[in-house]
């Protein structure tokens, strides 16, 4: 590590301040260890914690001549699995403690879809939207030079994130090619063009993974009366790479696509919306509010529709306690991460409003981040036929794992048999959701999987 380089320490938080991303992430993982059975309090907090937080400042030129100092941060949460995988992301509100959540939540991702790297997250405070592509190229440059040897094809492999795209993943991997020649460094990071050894599907890869777990939710019986997607009403926050992605691939599949969002607002339609005709409008407008023979409606109007399907995939924290009482969406399916509350999730839970949690949702984009790095330490490449199989076959099998669980923790009640205050109805949890459930299955995964490699030395 690098002298300029710091170690962030895990800092103990109130829980006065629930809006931190960390407080979420930690009530949360704490509510899932409440199920847990035979696992010692140590290697709870080993889970819990952070292996290692970077945190740089640099100054860049800008191509306007002016000199600005941005911040950009790492975060590794665990390496049991194998190399840290998580996205890096370009946002004003970026920050150290965003940055650990959102790398625990990696962890517990990669655990529960099964592929073998642990999770990680990056990014640079900063608003592309006000930067050229010239800045932002020598952003991330500088920002991969900072980082140095702490990412790498077998020890932290980046991807695309929040305003981040597959141009930026070229642009990390020129730079990291320079400062490491004569290695094979194809594998540092994923969702790259195709021509420089991006995998084919990668681009939908997350949408296309939130709707094989939509579909065999619904087949499994998830939601009462709704068994396909076929005809379901879908309401869609953020038209971005997921949510673009999404509302063509839902309607592909026949859902009717009544309401579409951006930052600047949205657009609704009974009748159903053109995903290609609203893509079209974007590209022209820069925003989907406009759209001919619309309705135009706020991000807040679209979050509350009446509809069977709701795919928050824009920013976190959308849905909360203030409005989580006045969904009416009988399914909500986290394309974004962390889009919804600790507090709101009770609230959801309570009114019947079933949540297909974020590390099974989305999960389909580090698993195509998984082909696609094998493809490249193999020097092969899939067919878009195959990898899509095989996505099939990954979120299919992690769907019924935790469907399976989530059913066997209502049936035995909301405390583990063994636990010693079982009958005390006061100290009992609120009934398991399918995100506790989740949570259950990667935190087990993840604990085996520590105690086989054996606590060193």
């Amino acid at each position: 590590m690098r002298e300029d380089q710091t170690e962030t320490p895990s800092v103990p938080l109130e829980e006065s301040d629930k809006s931190n991303p960390v407080y979420m992430a930690r009530q949360r993982f704490e509510r899932a260890s409440q199920y847990l059975n035979g696992i010692k309090h140590g290697l709870v907090d080993f889970l819990n914690s952070p292996k290692r937080s970077i945190s740089i400042c640099f100054p860049i030129e800008l191509e306007d001549g002016s000199v600005v100092t941005f911040h950009g941060y790492r975060v590794v949460h665990n390496r049991v699995l194998g190399p840290g995988k998580g996205g890096i992301r370009f946002h004003p509100d970026v920050n150290a403690d965003e940055m650990r959540a959102l790398a625990a939540l990696m962890t517990w991702k990669c655990a529960l879809i099964d592929v073998p790297f642990g999770g990680a997250k990056g990014g640079v405070a900063c608003d592309p939207k006000t930067l050229t592509e010239t800045d932002l190229r020598r952003i991330i440059r500088r920002y991969v030079s900072e980082l140095g040897d702490n990412i790498g094809p077998h020890t932290d492999v980046p991807a695309p994130d929040l305003y981040t795209n597959a141009q930026t993943m070229a642009w990390i991997y020129d730079t990291y090619d320079i400062l490491h020649q004569g290695k094979d460094n194809l594998a540092v990071v994923t969702g790259k063009p195709l021509d420089l050894g991006g995998s084919e599907g990668r681009c939908d890869a997350t949408a296309r993974g939130c709707l094989y777990a939509t579909q065999r939710l619904l087949e499994r019986g998830g939601v009462t009366g709704l068994r396909d997607i076929k005809g379901a009403r879908v309401a869609i926050q953020g038209f971005g790479n997921v949510g673009a992605a999404a509302a063509r691939l839902f309607q592909e599949e026949g859902a009717i696509i009544v309401a579409i969002s951006d930052t600047q607002g949205g657009i609704h339609d009974e009748n159903g919306l053109d995903p290609d005709a609203v893509q079209t409008y974007k590209d022209e407008h820069e925003t989907v509010v406009g759209l001919p023979e619309t309705l135009t409606i706020t991000n807040q109007d679209l979050l509350e529709l009446d509809c069977e399907i709701l795919i928050p995939a824009a920013l976190s924290n959308q849905i909360h306690k203030e409005n989580a009482a006045r969904i009416r969406a009988r399914l909500i399916v986290e394309g974004a991460n962390g889009p919804i509350t600790a507090d709101a999730d009770d609230i959801l839970f309570s009114n019947g409003v079933l949540v297909l949690p974020d590390i099974l949702a989305n999960a389909g984009g580090v698993t195509v981040s998984h082909f696609e790095w094998v493809q490249n330490i193999e020097h092969e490449s899939w067919e878009l036929e195959e990898i899509n199989r095989k996505l099939k076959i990954k979120m299919t099998r992690a769907v019924d794992t935790v469907f399976d669980r989530w059913q066997h923790l209502l049936t035995v009640g909301t405390r583990p048999a063994d636990s010693a205050d079982a009958e005390n109805n006061d100290n009992q949890p609120p009934a398991p959701d399918l995100r506790t459930a989740a949570l259950v299955v990667a935190i087990e995964r993840m604990a085996k999987v520590t105690l086989e490699r054996g606590i060193w030395p």
